[in-house]
């Protein structure tokens, strides 16, 4: 994923910064426990397509 746009992407729950994960291919919303998917290279930042961290990821931060 490109640096510029994931410095400027945000959750859309909490307007907090996003994370990416390399290995489930999802960015990360600590702030709201949401992980959301990156499809063909376009992240899918809708709450409704994200899925809840589990509570080793949330600990993992």
């Amino acid at each position: 994923m490109d640096k510029k746009l994931l410095d400027i992407l945000v959750c859309p729950v909490t307007k907090t910064p996003l994370e990416l994960n390399e290995e489930t291919n999802e960015l990360i919303s600590t702030a709201s426990g949401l992980a959301y998917p990156i499809r063909d290279d376009i992240p899918v930042l809708l709450e409704t397509e994200a899925r809840e961290l589990t509570a080793e990821e949330r600990e993992k931060k």
